[in-house]
């Protein structure tokens, strides 16, 4: 009797454990990091050069508010000992939204359009 109890309960826990790993874990969105975004947008930048839909000076402008938000980066990083806070990747996230739809703007000419179509 003892041997069969034994048994069974080596038997439900065996079971208990099987069922715990096949759930799966749930997926994990990877979210770009700030560096991976500044990158990304670098190459957006220059490809609107190399296709000629970003002028020089528009170039220049947007050159300066990348290496403006990278600035503000370092600074924010050596105040916490080389890491971002939630409040600064918040702020940084911010600027790269609107430094994202500024370089859009210049590569698909959206101002120029609106100017034109209010004359």
């Amino acid at each position: 009797m003892r041997v069969s109890l034994l048994g069974v309960g080596l038997l439900a826990l065996s079971t208990t454990i099987g069922f715990a790993q096949t759930v799966p874990a749930p997926a994990r969105q990877s979210v770009p990091t700030i560096n991976q975004r500044r990158a990304h947008q670098q190459k957006r930048i220059a490809q609107g050069i190399r296709n000629q839909h970003i002028g020089a000076r528009k170039a220049v402008h947007l050159e300066r508010r990348e290496a403006s938000i990278g600035r503000q980066e370092h600074r924010m990083r050596a105040a916490n000992h080389g890491r971002l806070n939630g409040a600064d990747r918040v702020r940084l996230n911010r600027r790269l939204n609107r430094t994202s739809r500024a370089i859009h703007r210049a590569k698909h000419g959206t101002a120029e359009k609106q100017r034109l179509m209010k004359q």
